[in-house]
Parts: structure tokens; C-alpha cells; sequence
């Protein structure tokens, strides 16, 4: 409906005259070191799956992120891929202790950050979260840049190349909703928590257009 999570991306970080490629490495799709060379940039995307798993392909993209790691390329972190690169670079990640986290949560951006002065936004965020999992342990060298009342590391960021996001800064309430029934059909969360976070959903909007300067200014190497 949305055009999966390349389309949704795509809406909210392309800009003129850029060519963005999908990768579908639950299905095995990587790129090549050719590639590799020629892109500027990464984003890891949410997934159904588990970042603390070991299926192939997590172990295949596990090494690719080192890769560009060690390549300095810009790779940024959304969700799972926020959890996916903290296990890369040598922290922890799971189930949180405290469940899901689903809904528009209010994120806390840090004041001792010299990233976000010269963007000029709030210090408090709103953003879409749908997880069950996070980053437990930061990567060594790591900073937590954000967090929530439910969630310590919202964001972090890795040298000036790396940065993940707990949170769906490309998600729309539309989709949030959808994925709540979606959440709900398959008995991963119960009726009565569904109805709570609904009636919820509707009482505040995520700040959207911050949330896309942040990470626009990330990947073009302005943050």
C-alpha cells in the first residue's frame, strides 16, 4: 500500500537527481564490492525479524556493516537497523524488559550533542516507535544522542559516519495503525493493548519534518 519500506524511505530522504537502489538481504540480496564502491550512503531499514538472531543473512549483513564501518561510509540506522548496527560495532541487543513500545513517543534529544546546534530544532521530539527490542548495550566508543522515559538508547551515534534510530521517522499514524492490526492478527500483542494505543495514537503528531532534517543532514554529512 505504501510501496514497502523502499518506498516510504525513499518519500521522505530522496532529493533531486539522486538514484536510490534496494537491497533485499532477508532474501539474500546484497550489494557487491563494485557496488559498494559506487553508493554514498546506506540505510538499514526496520524489520519482522530479530537483530540478536543468526540466520544467515543477519550474519551476512552483520559483516557487511562492518565493512563500511571500516569503509567510513555513511550508514544510517532505522529500528532494526538501529539494533543490527549496535551489534556490529560490538554492543548488545534484545528483548526489552518492559515489552513492546508502540505509539508516538516523545524522544529526548541530548544537550551536550554538538549535532544537533546547528540544525536548530526542539530538544523534545515526538516519533513513531513500533519495537519490541533494542539496543541494550551501547557499541564501545559510542554516544547515546537521544532517549525516552521506556527506551536509554534512542539514538546513537558511532564516529561521524554511523548513526541509529529506535524509532520510525518514515512511518505516517496510517501506517502505525495498520501495523497495530496487523500486530494484533497475528497475536503478537493483545486486543485490549491494541484499543489503548489506538485511542492514543490520535492525541499528538510526530514531528515529521524534524525527524527528516535530522537524518537528511546525517547522510549528507551536515550532522
Amino acid at each position: 500500500m505504501y510501496g514497502g519500506y523502499f518506498g516510504v524511505f525513499v518519500r521522505m530522504l530522496a532529493e533531486e537527481g539522486e538514484t536510490w537502489d534496494v537491497y533485499r538481504v532477508a532474501s539474500g540480496e546484497f550489494p557487491d564490492d563494485e557496488e559498494i564502491a559506487l553508493l554514498d550512503g546506506f540505510v538499514i531499514t526496520g524489520s519482522c525479524n530479530d537483530a540478536h538472531g543468526n540466520d544467515v543473512w543477519i550474519c551476512k549483513l552483520l559483516n557487511l556493516l562492518k565493512k563500511l564501518d571500516s569503509m567510513k561510509k555513511k550508514v544510517l540506522g532505522i529500528c532494526f537497523g538501529h539494533q543490527i548496527l549496535g551489534r556490529a560495532l560490538g554492543g548488545k541487543t534484545g528483548r526489552s524488559t518492559s515489552g513492546w513500545d508502540i505509539g508516538v513517543t516523545t524522544i529526548h534529544l541530548s544537550s551536550s550533542s554538538e549535532h544537533f546546534s546547528s540544525l536548530k530544532i526542539p530538544a523534545t521530539l515526538s516519533l513513531i516507535e513500533c519495537h519490541r527490542d533494542e539496543v541494550r548495550e551501547l557499541p564501545p566508543k559510542a554516544e547515546v544522542i537521544a532517549w525516552s522515559d521506556k527506551t536509554g538508547i534512542e539514538m546513537f551515534r558511532y564516529g561521524d559516519h554511523i548513526m541509529g534510530i529506535q524509532g520510525h521517522p518514515e512511518y505516517t499514524k496510517d501506517i502505525l495503525l495498520h501495523l497495530i492490526d496487523r500486530l494484533l492478527q497475528r497475536d503478537m500483542i493483545m486486543e485490549s493493548f491494541a484499543e489503548e494505543v489506538k485511542g492514543k495514537v490520535g492525541a499528538c503528531e510526530p514531528d515529521r519534518e524534524s525527524w527528516k532534517k535530522l537524518c537528511i543532514s546525517f547522510l549528507k554529512g551536515g550532522l
